[in-house]
């Protein structure tokens, strides 16, 4: 609405100073969006003709609220006037319902009959409930030493403070170190494995408080300190001694975000094995060797290894020989498998029967090549583990075996075991045909005729 001619003229009035002291007091202190505010007026004095309110910082007249003639009780309304306003016959202002945009400072001016004027100040902050902040983050997992976390405290309060949780704590001091100035938005440049976990912004004025949901921040790391285990003790770089024919179980572990990948290698040669252990169930010469364990991530795109020596125990170097298949039948292959042989063998010999030079079967020389003995039939063959195969066995291959070995140190050893070979009831028989007569007729021999008298 225009302003009256009275209302230009109290404008123009001019300001003396009569000593009074106007003060300006707001009920409530501090009021939410919404409050029935009052801008309480203290310390009028004298006869008073008008009142002027204005809402803004200057007497000017793009900022009058309102002005208000004591004697009639009319209020004429300002340009800045929304209808929440009114003035009280003893000066204070009342707002209905105030809203943010209610916030700053209020000037009244006061006329008395000889127009001379005085003016009070006040102040009214609306503080607004506020609604729940959202954090938002560049990302969610991050390398360690090579990515920046950038995380932003999301209001619709521009005004209200704001202050961040870690893990339900205080900021670690290199975050707090990355605080923007207004304290939404924290930078880290190379975050750290430590500085992951759950994050929390909360905004805040001195009549409401809101906190968000926590964002949980993944740091990928590693691996390191990569290491094989046997029963919870570190092996690495160690040799590890094993009882013959008994198991082993290798673990490799290592610092590492997330779980990594897993390789095992037997002396350089890779293992069909994806887990983080390694499991050796009859420990034998040819599971001797370098175990290596190689981890690698595939986030951090690094990787590590560590290795292990596997050895037979000294107790486990005692030989042992193994008929495969261990009840041999006439007519097949046996192999006489040795265990435990000396690792620094020189030559070695196999006897049928006592190591005696008319008994003996083949020997190896030292350059890896076998002979054939006196006894050799021409079905046995050696291996350079010291096993002999035998093939095409008939009865008479029943009985004792000898092997004798020598080391480069001149150790002599020698070892035997009995060879049990099983008759095929099917062989030499004809399809379908009796047994053979002389054997029906109870002769106990083999040839025609009677048996010897």
């Amino acid at each position: 609405m225009a302003l009256t001619g009275y209302s230009w003229l109290l404008l123009s009035a001019t300001f003396l100073n009569v000593g009074a002291e106007i003060s300006i007091t707001l009920e409530p202190a501090q009021p939410t969006e919404g409050d029935n505010v009052t801008l309480v007026v203290h310390g009028l004095s004298g006869e008073l003709l008008a009142y002027n309110w204005y809402a803004g910082p200057t007497l000017s007249v793009s900022y009058l609220l309102a002005s208000y003639i004591v004697s009639t009780g009319d209020a004429t309304p300002g340009p800045v006037y929304t209808g929440r306003e009114a003035v009280r016959p003893d000066g204070s202002l009342d707002i209905q319902g105030v809203l943010p945009g209610h916030s700053g400072t209020y000037i009244l001016q006061t006329f008395n009959r000889q127009f001379q004027t005085e003016v009070g100040y006040g102040h009214v902050q609306v503080y607004e409930i506020l609604a729940q902040p959202t954090v938002l983050a560049n990302s969610t997992a991050l390398v360690e030493r090579r990515d920046t976390l950038r995380l932003t405290c999301s209001s619709p309060s521009p005004t209200a403070e704001v202050r961040w949780f870690f893990n339900g704590g205080a900021l670690p001091v290199a975050l707090r170190l990355g605080l923007s100035p207004d304290g939404r938005t924290i930078s880290r440049h190379g975050i750290r494995r430590e500085e992951a976990g759950a994050y929390q912004c909360e905004v805040w004025n001195p009549v409401s408080v809101s906190r968000s949901k926590p964002i949980n921040l993944t740091v990928y790391f590693g691996p390191e300190r990569v290491a094989i285990l046997q029963d919870s003790t570190t092996r690495t770089g160690c040799t590890i001694k094993v009882d013959f024919n008994t198991s082993l179980t290798l673990w490799c572990v290592s610092r590492s975000c997330p779980e990594p990948e897993y390789v095992w290698a037997f002396n350089g040669q890779a293992l069909r094995n994806g887990q983080d252990h390694l499991n050796i169930s009859s420990m034998t010469t040819a599971q001797e060797g370098t175990y290596t364990c190689i981890v690698k991530n595939t986030k951090t795109l690094l990787s590590g290894s560590a290795s292990v020596v596997v050895k037979l125990s000294a107790a486990a170097v005692a030989m042992m020989i193994v008929p495969v298949p261990t009840k041999p039948m006439e007519g097949q292959d046996v192999t006489l498998t040795v265990q435990g042989y000396p690792k620094d063998l020189l030559v070695y010999a196999w006897y049928r029967g006592p190591a005696s030079e008319p008994n003996r079967l083949l020997s190896q020389l030292p350059s890896g090549t076998w002979i054939a003995g006196p006894a050799h039939t021409g079905r046995e063959v050696g291996f350079p583990n010291c096993s002999l195969l035998v093939q095409k066995l008939n009865l008479t291959d029943t009985g004792r075996y000898t092997l004798k070995t020598v080391t480069l140190q001149g150790k002599t050893e020698t070892l035997d075991v009995e060879l049990q070979v099983t008759r095929d009831v099917g062989r030499n028989r004809p399809l379908g045909g009796p047994a053979w007569a002389g054997e029906q007729k109870g002769w106990g021999h083999w040839g025609p005729g009677p048996p010897p008298l």
